[in-house]
């Protein structure tokens, strides 16, 4: 089969398009849950979505013919950060694919993956000799550049797959190079590396939805440090349950000068507060009431997961708009925009204004060493674990037993009440509450067998630079 040479194809995709502008792009199926966008979304010219996809930088959309060199580990890493975001089974093939952009002006490639709920976009440096855009599957993209030794990676947009693998500006002539039926004219990826090359088929980004733009006057500065504790220490509570849509996601209170995280599946209740910059593009006197938003948990671990790699101490862009109700988090060439969750979260904080009795100071490591110990005898059908409190003996008991065995620990304590108390909790719920507790020693503050307990930190801080109280509330297992 024929095909068509570079100037011919040229020729005829200026004949197409007919002027600088390009068509608009095709619609995408939206999922049936939480869409970033509300209706089938409206496909914006490429000058547009230029404005609201930026990272950054803003590079310019143009035709797909692409060259540029960059190092394998930038595109790896940067193609590891967005990945892990798109869906298992899109509803739309080209939101399983990342649109690669490339900018002369500004010698950087742009990537960006969008599931329609959840948008990553990232860039980096790169020789881009000849700017453009495609779309290219994120998995398989990932997957051979991540397996390709250092050094320089040359990416080459073409028109047709090629069997041989050859890149000839005369194939046409030459006959040598026979190239493998097209898929409605979808671009191709050429790598080239040292050890080799490789041409994955792509989809065409006049076809990739636009991110929706976070249009507000708000924008809150949050400490990279202290977000990603601030999520780690949180989002474990979070309910996985669909049905409890609000509870799976996290809870932000945002104040002038305080950041309030809250999370819940309805069995446990993690509470965090902590001390930001404030808002930087409105002055503190105009901000009349707190901001409050609910976070979906899968975004938010996406989140969590780059923060955790980066190096950089520059600060998160938190911006909300509230007539949206979409989120977006920036910091440096990076950002992730979502939408929020939609209900009122769970009144809360009366739940932690109780008389607690009985207080319970205990070493942190030993009490997780023994909880995970007796845990083993745990399973779905029994997770109970009871706790004896001592106070004569300033003692504390673990058991769990079960029809094959049972098991017993025993630690000293520091214990602040007049009198003994028994209390059981999930194993599970228990031991996730302790390892949450940054802190050298933890304590237990307690009303009664059937009332709630909170664990506290104590002790040295783990990172005593962000100063963060934390408040993990769990609800007892009570039998009559």
């Amino acid at each position: 089969m024929q095909t068509k040479s570079r100037a011919a194809t040229a020729k005829s995709r200026k004949k197409e398009s007919g002027s600088s502008k390009i068509k608009p792009k095709a619609s995408v199926p939206l999922e049936q849950t939480e869409p970033l966008v509300e209706d089938e979304p409206k496909i914006e010219e490429k000058s547009d979505r230029n404005s609201s996809n930026s990272a950054g930088d803003s590079p310019q959309l143009l035709p797909a013919e692409i060259k540029l060199v960059c190092t394998q580990d930038n595109l790896a890493n940067h193609l590891e950060l967005v990945s892990k975001a798109v869906p298992a089974k899109p509803t739309h093939p080209v939101l399983g694919n990342v649109l690669l952009v490339a900018c002369k002006k500004t010698q950087r490639v742009q990537l960006t993956v969008f599931d329609m709920r959840l948008a990553i976009q990232t860039s980096f440096d790169a020789n881009v000799q000849s700017p453009g855009d495609m779309t290219i599957p994120v998995g398989l993209l990932s997957d051979i550049v991540g397996k390709f030794s250092p050094g320089d990676i040359t990416l080459v947009s073409r028109e047709a797959l090629n069997r041989e693998g050859e890149d000839s500006e005369d194939s046409e002539d030459s006959g040598n190079n026979i190239t493998l039926p097209e898929a409605s004219n979808s671009p191709v990826a050429t790598l080239i590396a040292a050890c080799g090359r490789y041409q994955v088929r792509g989809i065409s980004s006049e076809e990739f939805p636009a991110i929706p733009e976070v249009k507000t006057a708000q924008t809150i500065c949050i400490p990279a440090e202290t977000l990603k504790e601030g999520l780690k220490g949180s989002l474990f509570a979070t309910a996985t349950d669909e049905g409890k849509h609000i509870l799976t996601g996290v809870y932000f209170k945002i104040c002038q000068d305080s950041l309030e995280f809250a999370a819940t599946d309805g069995h446990r209740l993690v509470v965090l507060n902590t001390s930001i910059q404030g808002f930087s593009k409105k002055k503190q006197a105009e901000i009349a009431q707190p901001l409050e938003l609910t976070v979906p948990a899968k975004s938010l671990a996406e989140l969590e997961r780059i923060l955790s790699s980066r190096t950089s101490a520059d600060p998160v862009e938190l911006s909300y708009s509230t007539e949206s109700a979409l989120v977006e988090f920036r910091w440096g060439a990076q950002r992730l925009v979502t939408r929020c969750l939609e209900g009122t979260y769970p009144a809360y904080p009366d739940l932690l204004q109780q008389d607690f009795q009985h207080q319970v100071t205990l070493e942190k490591a030993p009490f997780i060493k023994a909880i995970e110990r007796i845990a083993v005898l745990a399973d779905q059908k029994e997770k109970t674990l009871s706790i004896r409190i001592n106070s004569e003996e300033q003692q504390v008991s673990l058991s769990l037993f079960r029809e094959f065995g049972n098991g017993l620990e025993q630690m000293a304590a520091h214990v602040n009440s007049d009198s003994n108390l028994s209390i059981s909790f999930n194993i599970k719920y228990l031991l996730e509450g302790a390892k949450a507790i940054a802190s050298s020693q933890l304590q237990m503050h307690l009303t009664q067998r059937d009332g709630p307990a909170i664990l506290v930190p104590a002790g040295n801080r783990s990172k005593p630079n962000i100063l963060m109280d934390a408040k993990y509330l769990l609800m007892p297992i009570f039998k009559d």
